[in-house]
């Protein structure tokens, strides 16, 4: 039996050959029922888009940035929902029947929960309040796999072309065409970011570069700060 509408993935991809092949590979379920998975490379020198070529729909070159190689994705994809999702994280086995239920429902975008690959409560805590918060603001992190009907993704233009926050930008405009349709069933996403950058100070600098933003500061001035702190380990 066919499923009731057409899904297309959209993995941005930047320096991914380590991991490429296990992203790509646990996809190949939902290919194999007929739904699109478009890998969406920036030129990476490490062979990311020949290791993904043969296991994706197609594989999209662009320039560099997440927003601007998603929209890149989207100007390809021929699926009634668009799903964005980092190289890092990995769907529930249940997804399509989640995004079934989504695309019955009266909701025009969505995310699932998330779950940080790491042991320990402390990152159990962190992907609670993450939840939690996406909950209450209708704000949702591209840690949470993205979703959307792919007409209102064009009616809206698609992500502003930003270096850093276009996951909070693209939600505070869907967020007033209708609340997302939250998905419990969580995807797992990769906890190096706070491994390796410590847990307390990556939550704090996520948490100001948020603050930052919601005052006014530009993408620019912030996706500069963030690159600085993460290279240097200071703001």
């Amino acid at each position: 039996m066919s499923d009731p509408f057409s899904l297309s993935i959209i993995v941005p991809v930047w320096m991914e050959a380590a991991g490429i092949l296990e992203t790509v590979e646990g996809l190949q379920p939902l290919r194999a029922r007929g739904h699109e998975l478009i890998v969406v490379d920036a030129g990476s020198p490490d062979g990311t888009a020949a290791l993904a070529s043969p296991f994706a729909s197609s594989v999209v070159q662009s320039g560099r940035g997440r927003a601007v190689q998603m929209n890149a994705g989207a100007s390809v994809a021929k699926g009634d929902v668009l799903l964005f999702l980092h190289a890092d994280t990995r769907l529930p086995l249940n997804a399509l029947e989640c995004l079934t239920s989504f695309f019955r429902s009266d909701r025009a975008w969505g995310r699932f929960n998330a779950r940080l690959s790491g042991r320990g409560v402390m990152f159990q805590t962190i992907a609670w309040f993450m939840n939690q918060r996406s909950r209450l603001t209708g704000i949702c992190t591209g840690d949470q796999a993205l979703f959307v009907r792919r007409d209102v993704f064009e009616a809206l233009g698609g992500f502003e072309p930003v270096p850093i926050m276009e996951d909070i930008e693209i939600s505070r405009r869907l967020r007033l065409v209708s609340r997302p349709y939250c998905i419990k069933n969580p995807v797992i996403t990769d906890s190096r970011r706070w491994e390796q950058g410590g847990v307390w100070h990556t939550i704090f600098l996520m948490w100001r570069m948020r603050w930052r933003y919601w005052r006014g500061e530009s993408p620019e001035t912030l996706a500069h700060s963030y690159r600085s702190d993460v290279r240097n380990g200071k703001d």
